[in-house]
């Protein structure tokens, strides 16, 4: 499978993994918003959901690299442009770089959008592109795929 259809893949796995955390959170919030109206707590989905999605993402892909779904499919986040270390050149990306990339994931459509005006531009989405980061197989040098980004 190539890069891409991992990544979608792995799209798709995370969204399995935020719905159960939904399921989750919609589940212990039904005792606090109304308790008596069980359907009620449905009115509020809309707008916690994009919180929680920025917060999947953005706090993954910033600590350890990738999400539930890229770890799975065996991919992970880079910054194209290294920063210095301690130990030498850094790849990981800032909450910044992370928290911009995970701005078109909040809804299924702006990701479909973000890919479209990507492949226009060149890249595999735009906001990689504005962000300067890439989405590598595992144990791959940056170097080597900086056509992705």
């Amino acid at each position: 499978m190539d890069l891409f259809g991992k990544r979608v893949v792995a799209y798709i796995l995370d969204f399995f993994v935020v719905s159960a955390f939904m399921w989750i959170i919609s589940y212990f919030a039904y005792f606090f918003i109304n308790y008596f109206n069980m359907f009620q707590i449905y009115h509020y989905f809309v707008f916690i959901l994009p919180f929680l999605i920025l917060a999947y993402f953005t706090i993954l892909e910033k600590n350890i690299g990738a999400t539930v779904g890229k770890r799975l499919m065996f991919i992970e986040v880079k910054s194209a442009v290294p920063r210095r270390g301690r130990l030498g050149r850094d790849y990981s990306i800032t909450y910044s770089q992370a928290l911009i990339r995970s701005l078109s994931k909040i809804y299924w459509f702006p990701i479909i959008i973000d890919v479209i005006l990507g492949r226009i531009t060149g890249k595999t989405r735009l906001l990689d592109g504005i962000t300067r980061t890439t989405v590598i197989e595992e144990n791959t040098d940056v170097f080597f795929s900086r056509r992705n980004y």
